[in-house]
């Protein structure tokens, strides 16, 4: 998305949580942390004068899209979100679709090893479960947040062959995964159909009704008649 507004000429700013120690450059101006909830966006809207939102965050960052759409109401500002489409099982697959972190935990067995595919901010709830579980993190953590588990610090996009040889090299029984999507981190559970490993994918948590498209092309196209008014 970045990339199509720079070729475009658009001026355009990018926001970055902040979540990450080097997060990816972009060719735009970019902004580096939170708002200061929806009041604290509605103030840099208006502030920085901006006529369109995108809302591009990653499908389960629930409460930055809850704020987009509530700031954008308030100040009238055209919003559009950017959401890959969410991963489809085939025949193959043995997943198990559960509504949230809370199910995926109640869900799991015990004396297993878990490939926990969750990010690094909704671990601490799996303690409840003896498991060993193997992280894969974006930067090395200041502690271990579970009791027995290990940590593979690298970023994607991942592929087939380099998941197939680390869920066999640690001895993964069971993956836990949120349904975020895309190329990029769908290598694991293509791992997991040819090696027979069960998954339990936690679905994305529902939003308020907004405009959405799949594609950079087609916010490129809502972008264009947004601004004609059309």
């Amino acid at each position: 998305m970045a990339r199509a507004l720079d070729d475009a000429d658009l001026d355009a700013v990018f926001s970055y949580a902040g979540r990450t120690e080097a997060p990816v450059a972009q060719p735009l101006p970019t902004r580096i942390g939170g708002f200061g909830g929806v009041r604290g966006l509605v103030a840099y809207l208006r502030a920085e004068a901006i006529t369109h939102v995108i809302d591009a965050t990653h499908p389960f960052a629930r409460q930055m899209s809850e704020n987009a759409i509530l700031a954008c109401a308030e100040t009238q500002i055209p919003l559009l979100s950017l959401e890959r489409a969410p991963w489809s099982a085939t025949p193959e697959d043995d997943w198990t679709r559960v509504g949230s972190i809370e199910d995926a935990v109640a869900h799991l067995g015990e004396g297993g090893r878990v490939f926990l595919a969750i990010g690094k901010q909704t671990l601490a709830p799996f303690a409840a479960k003896q498991n060993h579980y193997l992280l894969r993190l974006v930067d090395p953590p200041d502690a271990l947040p579970l009791p027995d588990c290990a940590a593979v610090i690298a970023r994607g996009p991942f592929t087939v062959a380099g998941d197939t040889a680390l869920l066999q090299e640690h001895k993964i029984t069971h993956i836990v995964a949120k349904n975020s999507g895309g190329a990029g981190a769908e290598a694991k559970l293509i791992a997991a159909r040819a090696l027979n490993i069960p998954v339990v994918l936690i679905e994305r948590p529902n939003l308020p009704e907004r405009e959405q498209v799949g594609t950079v092309r087609e916010a490129m196209a809502w972008l264009h008649q947004a601004r004609l008014g059309v």
